[in-house]
């Protein structure tokens, strides 16, 4: 996709979100870019492996008392 930008096309972007943003808000927005950055690759890898991000023992618990609740019932 940005493959054919090149070191020009960058330096004018630079130029434009430094004359847009100003030099006090860019640290704050490549901030909040890169950490939104670090959650999406964070999301992927964890969809890609199997992993889940909630507590696996709060999970295992609730299962167990599941379990132990249908066992009653029969």
């Amino acid at each position: 996709m940005f493959q054919n930008i090149g070191i020009p096309g960058i330096i004018l972007i630079l130029v434009l979100a430094l004359i847009i943003f100003g030099p006090s808000k860019l640290p704050e927005i490549g901030r909040a870019f890169g950490t939104t950055l670090k959650e999406f690759k964070k999301a992927t890898n964890e969809l890609v492996n199997g992993e889940q991000t909630t507590n696996s023992n709060s999970e295992d618990k609730t299962d167990e008392q599941i379990n132990e609740e249908k066992q009653e019932i029969k």
